[in-house]
């Protein structure tokens, strides 16, 4: 897997014989990198040049019509486009930076500078520059002046994605056997100091007779005609060769008339044991802790100074240890550098919150809206109470709070995009889908990659076919929507009651859970209860009426229940224009009352139930439900009452009310039964358990 690539100058030859400036660099860094096998480098080679390194890969642009630099970024892009890097590092084309910029590639761009970036084309001007500050994750440059040169003219001096990034070597393990040999390399042009090294080299050799003068580099636009038998003049040969003659020499001369970036060849040869005579130009009082500057530039200062080493055994010596032992930019040290910010960059889709606790974004109904009229059945408020209690950090969002208020705002893109940005500040590690799967294809895509999310869906209304529920059709289409990127379903419908095509392994059954500060009642404990059944009917709890015209099969059911027994004292909320009861005045009806009725709309289903069952069983009032739903289960008689019919039930309750220590004992039964199995702590821990497993 190639994660991170290099992108060469267009005219960079990175072979060994002609490698320059960013090659060297480049050659140097991965061969000590740790992330080399992650690595491709993109240069433009001529057929049959063997590059430096195999984890090389020719652009090669054949003909092309357009400038040979933007030829040669196009074809990189479309490298982009195949391998999707996640690190792009370019060297010293700040045209290629900006080209892959306004491509908008979503890899982070590191640049170097390896030059006077106001002499670079697409980084001139200081609106450019501050179009590369703002646009580019890193920029490095390869000395302090370099970095200066950036900020001239700029409104700042300092970014916190600007670095100096100097260039480095590996210290010489033991000191070189010197000979009594002067070296310059680099371009043979005036702008270097050539010239001037040329004319006092020849002076110094005639001096000294037993000195060699070597340099080693070509300028086809400069022509000197320096002559002397001790001096020789040789083309550029590999960098592996240079560094071989400086281990030699005895004496480095780098006297630049131009404003060096940096000066490796001052660095390079310091480091091999030279006693290294610089100009202060530009970066060159950067490469290496000299002491041997020539403050004139000219041929006069650089033969005394020559002339003085070659004279001064002892000092010569002392300067020469003094850099080799004293390297001031170690490879090592610069490679450890960029590799902990490619790292960083490569592993930066993580949580903070790495440990065993989760950081839980939980989108749902939180009943602001209605003012907390069902603070003691909604199910969303007691599971995000559970999450917290088992110890996970947990944010609610109210998506209904921020339902656009026009018809003709798409309410799941409008939602999706604030849930974007809240997973974007907060990057939770799981998603609750509460009731609801609002959220669009390409929200749910993005944060489960940028974040590693899990998303779970719960959803406590009719799903099972067979029992023909209300709308059972329609919420199964709901929450199948999407249901590839959902982890995992939790449904109060037994899964057994359900066909869909959702993975029947994703599908768990979600019980009604109770909290311990809600379902806090002990109706048991209640002396003067005069009314003997309770049961409670609305048409919509978000609705809180009762909607006029409107009855269903549960109302024919408790109409019979009367009929045939009569003399049960009921106490019945929804049937007979008696409204629904909410929250404290629904607990001060239920603690008139002896035992509580569970029907739920439609047929009866294995272990379904409306979210009434916890606000009945919970509060510790002996409950009866239909031997059909199966919760006998997980409760007995002495916990929970079971029927076959209305006929059944009437028979059952005036049994009990002829026996009412068992009321009492069993209702206390059903509710310690009922926390032990469905707490709320309990059943969130299933929900992540069964989520991350």
């Amino acid at each position: 897997m190639k994660d991170i690539a290099i992108l060469l100058p267009y005219k960079e030859n990175f072979t060994e014989n002609n490698a320059a400036a960013a090659s060297i660099w480049v050659k140097d860094y991965l061969s000590k990198s740790k992330l080399k096998s992650k690595t491709l480098v993109y240069g433009n080679l001529k057929k049959g040049n063997k590059p430096l390194l195999n984890n090389f890969k020719n652009l090669n642009l054949g003909k092309t019509f357009l400038s040979k630099n933007a030829s040669y970024t196009s074809k990189f892009y479309d490298e982009y486009l195949k391998y999707k890097f996640k690190i792009i590092e370019i060297h010293n084309r700040p045209e290629s930076l900006i080209y892959l910029i306004k491509k908008k590639v979503k890899s982070k761009l590191i640049f170097v500078y390896h030059n006077n970036p106001q002499d670079l084309r697409s980084s001139y001007t200081s609106k450019e520059r501050i179009f590369i500050a703002n646009n580019t994750d890193q920029i490095y440059f390869v000395s302090n002046w370099v970095k200066k040169k950036f900020f001239e003219d700029l409104p700042y001096n300092h970014k916190n994605n600007c670095e100096i990034l100097y260039p480095a070597i590996d210290p010489l393990r033991k000191f070189p056997k010197k000979f009594n040999k002067i070296i310059f390399t680099g371009k043979l042009n005036s702008s270097k100091g050539y010239d001037i090294f040329g004319k006092s080299i020849v002076k110094i050799l005639d001096q000294h007779k037993n000195w060699e003068a070597l340099a080693i580099g070509n300028e086809p636009r400069e022509k000197f005609n320096f002559e002397h038998r001790n001096f020789k003049i040789l083309d550029w040969v590999n960098h592996k060769k240079i560094l071989q003659y400086y281990n030699k020499s005895a004496i480095s001369v780098v006297p630049s008339k131009w404003q060096e970036p940096f000066g490796r060849t001052a660095m390079e040869s310091a480091a091999a044991g030279c006693a290294t005579i610089t100009s202060r130009k530009g970066g060159l009082p950067e490469t290496f802790d000299n002491k041997l500057f020539i403050n004139q530039v000219n041929e006069n200062e650089l033969f005394k100074m020559i002339n003085f080493l070659i004279k001064n055994k002892k000092i010569r010596h002392k300067h020469q240890q003094f850099n080799w032992r004293n390297v001031k930019h170690k490879l090592s040290d610069k490679v450890k550098k960029i590799d902990n910010l490619k790292n960083f960059y490569l592993n930066a889709n993580f949580n903070f919150n790495k440990g065993i606790k989760l950081k839980i974004l939980h989108i749902s109904t939180f009943d602001e809206r209605n003012d907390h009229r069902l603070f003691n059945i909604s199910i969303a408020n007691k599971l995000s109470k559970g999450f917290i209690r088992n110890g996970h950090d947990t944010i609610n969002f109210s998506y209904r709070n921020y339902l656009p208020k026009s018809p003709l705002v798409n309410a799941s893109k409008y939602i999706s995009s604030k849930i974007n940005s809240v997973a974007d500040n907060y990057r939770p590690n799981l998603i609750v889908l509460g009731h609801n799967n609002i959220l669009d294809f390409q929200t749910l895509t993005k944060i489960k990659k940028n974040y590693n999310s899990k998303i779970a869906l719960w959803y406590e209304d009719a799903l099972g076919h067979k029992g023909k529920g209300p709308n059972w059709k329609n919420n199964l289409n709901l929450i199948e929507k999407n249901n590839e990127l959902i982890n995992s379903y939790f449904v109060t419908t037994h899964p057994d009651e359900i066909k869909s095509n959702i993975l029947k392994k994703k599908l768990n059954y979600l019980p009604i859970p109770v909290d311990e500060n809600i379902e806090n009642l002990k109706v048991f404990e209640y002396k003067n209860r005069y009314k003997d059944l309770f049961f409670a009917l609305s048409h919509g709890v978000n609705f809180g009426k009762l909607k006029a015209g409107k009855k269903d099969e549960r109302e024919s059911f408790i109409s019979n229940l009367i009929n045939i027994f009569p003399n049960i004292n009921y106490n019945i909320l929804g049937v007979a224009n008696e409204s629904p009861k909410w929250n404290y005045n629904f607990y001060e009806e239920l603690i008139k009352c002896k035992m509580a009725l569970n029907l739920s709309r439609g047929l009866p289903l294995k272990y379904t139930s409306s979210n009434r069952i916890a606000a009945l069983i919970g509060n510790g009032i002996y409950t009866f439900i239909d031997e059909k739903t199966k919760f006998n289960d997980f409760f007995n008689e002495s916990e929970v009452g079971f029927y076959k019919n209305y006929n059944d039930l009437g028979k059952k309750v005036e049994f009990f009310l002829n026996n009412p220590k068992k009321i009492d004992e069993y209702g206390k039964n059903g509710k310690i039964k009922y926390f032990k199995l469905f707490n709320n702590i309990r059943l969130t821990k299933k929900i992540i358990d069964k989520t991350f497993s």
